[in-house]
Parts: C-alpha cells; structure tokens; sequence
C-alpha cells in the first residue's frame, strides 16, 4: 500500500453511471413503503420498481383544469341556494 494516493483527478459519484435515473433521498409515511414493498413482494418485482410506475402513471392522467370564474359562481350559488333551504 502507498504512503499517499493522488486524488486529484477523482471525480464523486457513481463507478458506473446510470443513464435516465437518478439517485435520490426521500421521506416516504411506513404505511405507504409497507404497501409497495408487500406488493412488490407479491409480483415480483422491486418495490422501487413500482413506486416509478405509480408516479408514471400519475403523470399520465390528465391533471384538472383551473376554475374559472364562471364555474366558480355557479358552485357558489348551488351551495348558498342549499344553505338558504336548510334555515327554512
């Protein structure tokens, strides 16, 4: 073994870099990794393997429109209208 090694042309990270992931941290409830991890469990598969599919497929629905002011007065109307029935 040498007294000193050079490390100056040592770059941080990955041995082998992974294209199209990225490692992270996150904070996930136990209830929630207890889930994926049975289920993994159960097909077969890695339970990190599932959460990507589930964000995925969260991403490929359509997310809800913005209300608009219009909707909104409606909603606000069909609620006041039930209010004002239920002090009858």
């Amino acid at each position: 073994m040498r007294k000193e090694y050079d490390f100056s042309q040592g770059k941080r990270g990955a041995v082998i870099p992974s294209k199209g992931k990225t490692r992270i941290t996150i904070y996930l409830d136990d209830d929630v990794l207890a889930h994926f991890r049975e289920r993994a469990e159960s097909a077969g598969l890695g339970y990190q393997t599932l959460i990507n599919e589930a964000l995925r497929a969260y991403l490929q629905t359509p997310s809800e429109q913005p209300l608009t002011a219009g909707e909104l007065r409606r909603i606000l109307r069909e609620e006041l209208l039930e209010v004002s029935k239920a002090q009858l």
